[in-house]
C-alpha cells in the first residue's frame, strides 16, 4: 500500500463502492411489507438522523467549521444500514446481517475520510499508519544523540530533529512533547553552539506538534534551504498551543490554558538556554496556518519584546472559537478586556508605532473571506509602522495547500530573522 493516496484516485472510490454495495446487500429484494413499509422506514430514519448530526449536533460537540456534504451522506447510510439490521434482523439471514454490520463500519470508514479529504491531513495511507504507530519522524535523534553528532570534521547534511519537554514555568500549560529542529551549523561544535534565530511554527486547531513534520514537510524546506546556505537556517520550534487533538486555545490565555503565555514565555526560555538560541526579539519569528495563522500575528503585535516577524497563513481577523458569544465564553471566560487584549486590529492601534516588526500573509483563491482578513490586517499594521506583504495562490484550506505555503514563506521568513541584532536583548 505504499504511496496509496487516501485524498483522490481509485482507493477512496474503492471504498465508497464497497460501502454501497454492502448496503445494497443488507437490505436485499426480501417481502412485499419489507419493500412497501419497512425500507421507507429506514430511509426516512437514515435522512433525519444526518440532518440532525448536521445541524445541531455538530455544534453540540464543538464542530463549528461546515463539513463537506459527502460526510452528512456517509453518516447517513452508516444510520440506514444500522436501521437495516435492526428492522430487518428476523427477516434476514445471517449473511444480509453480516453485510449490515460490515456496510455500517465500511460507511463510517468513507465518512471519516471524507473529513480527511476536506483537511487534506493524512494524503496517503503510509502518513496515517505512520501518525496511529508514532513512527520516529525523519532525522529524528535523541538529547544524547545531539552531544554525539557535534563537533565533527565536517557538518551533518542535515539537520536534526529532537523532541523536548518543555517544563511550564510560567504557563503551568499541560502540553504534549514539542519539537525541535537544529540545522547543520548548530553542530558544528561540540561546546560552542551559534546563536541562531528561531522560528516557532504552530499548527491549526486539531492536530499535533508533528503535523508540520509529516504533513507540512517543514523539515525537509528547512533542510532544503540550510543545503544552500553553507548549511546555515533558523532554529525550528514545533510548539503544541493546544494541549489536545481538539482543545482550541487560539493561543490566548484562557479557561482551555495559558498557552500565549507558553509560546511567549516557556518556548522562548528553554530554546535559548537549552540551545543557545538568540536572545534577540529581532531574531525570533512565529509562522502558522488556520488557527496557527491567527496566533503568529497575535503573538508578535501582543510580545514585540519577543517576537518581530510573523507568517500568518490562513488566519482569522481575531482569536474565536464559533459566535461571539461562544468565542467571549469558551477563550476568555466572559472576560471582555481580556478579549479585546487578544484583537490584533487593537491590539497595534493601542501599542502604537512598531519597531522592525515586519509579515507576511498567505492565503488560497478558495478563501475569500481569509483574503479579505489579510488585507484589512495587512493595511492596519502599515499604519502602525508594520510592513507586509499579502499572496493568494491557487488551493484551498488544506494541508496541500500549507505544505507548499510554507516552502514559499520559509526564505523570506529565515531572512528576516538572520540580520545581526539590533535591538535590547531578553533577559535571561
Amino acid at each position: 500500500m505504499n504511496g496509496v493516496s487516501l485524498l483522490a484516485g481509485w482507493f477512496p472510490v474503492a471504498l465508497e463502492v464497497i460501502a454501497a454495495g454492502l448496503l445494497i446487500l443488507a437490505i436485499g429484494w426480501r417481502d412485499r411489507r419489507w419493500r412497501l413499509r419497512m425500507l421507507p422506514l429506514v430511509i426516512g430514519i437514515s435522512a433525519v438522523g444526518a440532518l440532525l448530526a448536521s445541524y445541531p449536533g455538530a455544534q453540540l460537540v464543538g464542530i463549528t467549521d461546515p463539513l463537506p456534504f459527502g460526510v452528512w451522506l456517509w453518516l447517513g447510510v452508516g444510520i440506514a444500514a444500522l436501521a437495516v439490521l435492526i428492522a430487518g434482523w428476523k427477516s434476514a439471514g445471517w449473511w444480509r446481517r453480516g453485510a449490515a454490520v460490515l456496510a455500517i463500519g465500511m460507511a463510517t470508514l468513507v465518512g471519516a475520510n471524507q473529513v480527511n479529504q476536506f483537511v487534506g491531513y493524512y494524503p496517503t495511507i503510509d502518513s496515517a499508519l505512520d501518525a496511529w504507530n508514532n513512527t520516529p519522524l525523519p532525522g529524528q535523534v535523541s538529547m544524547t544523540g545531539l552531544a554525539h553528532d557535534s563537533g565533527g570534521p565536517t557538518l551533518p547534511k542535515a539537520g536534526k530533529l529532537v523532541s523536548v519537554d518543555i517544563p511550564a514555568t510560567y504557563s503551568g500549560f499541560e502540553h504534549r512533547a514539542e519539537l525541535v529542529y537544529l540545522p547543520p551549523v548548530w553542530f558544528r561544535s561540540a561546546k560552542h553552539h551559534p546563536a541562531l534565530p528561531v522560528v516557532e511554527v504552530v499548527g491549526g486547531e486539531r492536530g499535533a506538534p508533528t503535523d508540520w513534520v509529516r504533513l507540512g514537510n517543514a523539515v525537509g524546506v528547512a533542510d532544503a534551504y540550510a543545503k544552500q546556505h553553507h548549511g546555515f537556517a533558523p532554529i525550528l520550534v514545533f510548539v503544541d498551543a493546544t494541549a489536545t487533538f481538539d482543545n482550541d486555545t487560539e493561543c490566548v490565555d484562557g479557561p482551555r490554558g495559558k498557552s500565549a503565555t507558553h509560546l511567549a514565555r516557556d518556548v522562548p526560555a528553554y530554546v535559548e538556554n537549552t540551545f543557545g538560541a538568540s536572545k534577540d526579539p529581532a531574531q525570533w519569528g512565529v509562522i502558522g496556518w488556520s488557527m496557527g495563522g491567527t496566533c503568529a500575528i497575535d503573538l508578535v503585535v501582543e510580545h514585540p519584546d519577543t517576537f518581530h516577524h510573523f507568517v500568518d497563513m490562513s488566519g482569522d481577523l481575531a482569536p474565536n472559537s464559533g459566535d461571539e458569544h461562544e468565542t467571549l465564553e469558551q477563550l476568555y471566560g466572559g472576560d471582555v478586556a481580556s478579549e479585546q487584549a487578544n484583537e490584533p486590529l487593537k491590539v497595534m492601534q493601542a501599542h502604537g508605532p512598531y519597531v522592525g516588526v515586519t509579515g507576511q500573509f498567505l492565503t488560497s483563491t478558495a478563501e475569500k473571506t481569509h483574503q479579505r482578513v489579510a488585507h484589512q490586517l495587512s493595511k492596519a499594521g502599515a499604519k502602525v509602522g508594520i510592513p507586509s506583504t499579502v499572496h493568494v495562490s491557487v488551493g484551498s484550506h488544506t494541508w496541500q495547500f500549507a505544505g507548499p505555503a510554507f516552502a514559499r514563506s520559509f526564505p523570506w521568513l529565515a531572512g528576516q530573522v538572520t540580520p545581526p541584532p539590533r535591538h535590547h536583548h531578553r533577559s535571561a
